[in-house]
C-alpha cells in the first residue's frame, strides 16, 4: 500500500482501502489483492479519503479533491452519488436503511444523503 488513509470491512470477508497515492485496493480476506478501482474501472482519482460498502457489495468513496462520492458496484460502471454540497469529505458509513453518512472536515458537519 501506498500511505493508507481510510478502510473498511466488505461482506466477503475482506477490505477496502484509500492510498493517498489516488488509488482505492480491495483485498479478500487472506489479505491478497483482488483489484485496484482505478484499474477495474478506468476512474481517475483525486484524492480518495473516506470509504465503505452498502448493503449490495457496492464500493463508496469519498473523493476529497473533487469534493464527490462514487459508488462501484461490482457489475457495471461507477455511478457519482453526490456532486454537491460538499466542502471536503472524508470519512464515510452506510446505514443497513440506505443512508450515506459523510464527514465534511471543511465544514465540522457530518452530512445525511438518502
Amino acid at each position: 500500500l501506498q500511505g493508507p488513509r481510510y478502510i473498511s470491512p466488505v461482506p466477503s470477508g475482506g477490505f477496502v482501502v484509500s492510498e493517498e497515492c489516488g488509488d482505492v485496493k480491495v483485498f479478500a480476506s487472506s489479505r491478497k489483492l483482488l483489484c485496484s478501482l482505478s484499474s477495474k474501472y478506468g476512474h481517475q482519482f483525486g484524492n480518495p479519503a473516506g470509504v465503505c460498502v452498502d448493503t449490495d457489495g457496492s464500493i463508496l468513496v469519498a473523493d476529497e479533491q473533487r469534493r464527490t462520492v462514487h459508488l462501484f458496484p461490482e457489475h457495471g460502471a461507477p455511478i457519482c452519488l453526490v456532486s454537491t454540497g460538499l466542502r471536503r469529505p472524508a470519512g464515510m458509513a452506510c446505514s443497513s436503511s440506505g443512508q450515506l453518512f459523510v464527514a465534511d472536515a471543511m465544514e465540522n458537519c457530518v452530512k445525511v444523503f438518502q
